[in-house]
């Protein structure tokens, strides 16, 4: 990973070397990152641990609920001998919805400098998932905090429902009008987004100023992790796979104006690093951001290029009566899945896992376009971007290496 930050991380490396010359400590930073399996966590561990990241060395914690794959390495970056040897990821299995559980295995880290907060969980309903996220970010400041005497900085992950509303108000409320831009002030609905940002800055207003924050908001992420509730390449690339399988097309199930409008993604790696720049830069300190590849496209060119990938006949839109829900569609499929799994020697996976249909349904039968606006990040000095269509392919590839799917 080349970082395009060239004034900071050059500041950054001569302080290292500085550092370094002083026989400074081994790590300068050090990083809880919370949700470390998830799709922006995976990036987060692959990028921080790298010679070259700004306010390294950092020695990273990833908290995660469930044990890292055995057979997937989660970023290949974080997997390269030089870096893991130099600050090697300390894995820490933790359900921060258990405050107990989130105390005892948090409370001890006291060297910790940055908390990188990207985790999240999803329930049946807007109420309970206001409830458990809540409680889980609640859960880990409360042991963090008062151990930590060094904390500098928490980042926390939210999203695109700050503008639009949870899932289920989803063309229900008047949601803000596209481009997004940080200004817009909440919508009149409960949203669990709400309720961490109140908790952070609750918190965090009990040490004075002594830590800072961040808000960042992506929109739709394109990323890597076998087994994210929101990774919508991986549930497209299984869907196609099944499609190859059964000898069917890849039919376009979602909404024309998903289809033939524009739209813009976050990828997972631009993510990590606009989060690592709000921890280290203090310009950044105490502010809420958008963040997106910083360009736009149409979902019917990602399409083709996902039935290029897995040697299919594209079908598009084909009108309202063509559409259909990829979760009634893929209904009963685990048996076809558990078939190619087999075929190709893939890491053995559930379809529950890497099917995540809902979220697929959700994302592609948008009915109006969702763009945010990138200016405020560029004007506090982040200018990282990435081609979204590159992008695209390349979690594709990714997926396909690791043995997620053909």
């Amino acid at each position: 990973m080349s970082w395009w930050w060239a004034g900071a991380i050059g500041a950054a490396r001569k302080k290292l070397d500085d550092d370094f010359s002083a026989a400074a400590p081994r790590h300068q930073s050090v990083a809880l990152v919370i949700g470390a399996t998830g799709i922006v966590g995976s990036s987060l561990i692959g990028i921080l641990p790298l010679p070259d990241t700004p306010g390294g060395p950092w020695k990273v914690y990833g908290v995660s609920r469930r044990s890292p794959n055995p057979n997937v390495v989660s970023s290949s970056a974080a997997s390269s001998s030089d870096s893991a040897d130099i600050n090697p990821i300390r894995h820490i299995q933790c359900d921060v919805l258990d405050a107990a559980d989130a105390a005892a295995k948090l409370s001890p880290l006291s060297d910790v400098t940055h908390v990188f907060y990207v985790a999240w969980a999803s329930r049946f309903n807007e109420a309970e998932n206001r409830t458990a996220n809540a409680a889980m970010l609640r859960n880990v400041l409360a042991a963090v905090l008062p151990s930590a005497p060094n904390l500098r900085h928490v980042c926390l992950q939210t999203g695109r429902k700050h503008y639009i509303g949870p899932f289920e108000s989803i063309g229900k409320i008047s949601a803000h009008d596209p481009p997004f831009h940080e200004d817009l002030p909440r919508l009149n609905v409960p949203n669990f987004y709400y309720d961490q940002e109140d908790i952070l800055f609750d918190e965090l207003s009990k040490r004075d100023g002594a830590v800072t924050w961040s808000i960042h908001r992506p929109g739709t992420i394109f990323g890597f992790s076998p087994t994210s509730l929101m990774n919508i390449i991986g549930t497209l690339c299984v869907y196609a796979a099944i499609c190859r399988k059964e000898g069917a097309p890849l039919k376009w199930f979602g909404s024309r104006t998903a289809w033939d409008g524009f739209s813009d993604a976050s990828d997972a790696d631009l993510i990590a690093e606009h989060q690592i720049w709000a921890a280290v830069d203090p310009y950044a300190k105490n502010e809420a951001f958008n963040c997106s590849n910083g360009d736009v496209f149409k979902w019917k060119h990602l399409w083709a290029l996902l039935a290029d990938q897995f040697g299919l006949e594209s079908v598009g839109y084909e009108g309202e009566e063509g559409r259909f829900k990829l979760e009634d569609a893929m209904r009963e499929k685990e048996l076809v899945w558990n078939e190619i799994v087999a075929e190709n020697e893939l890491v053995p996976t559930k379809l529950e896992e890497v099917g995540t249909w809902w979220f697929a349904d959700a994302i592609l039968g948008v009915e109006m376009p969702q763009l945010d606006s990138m200016n405020k990040s560029k004007e506090h000095g982040f200018l990282g971007f990435r081609n979204t269509l590159t992008s695209f392919n390349s979690w594709i590839d990714k997926m396909k290496a690791f043995r997620i799917v053909p």
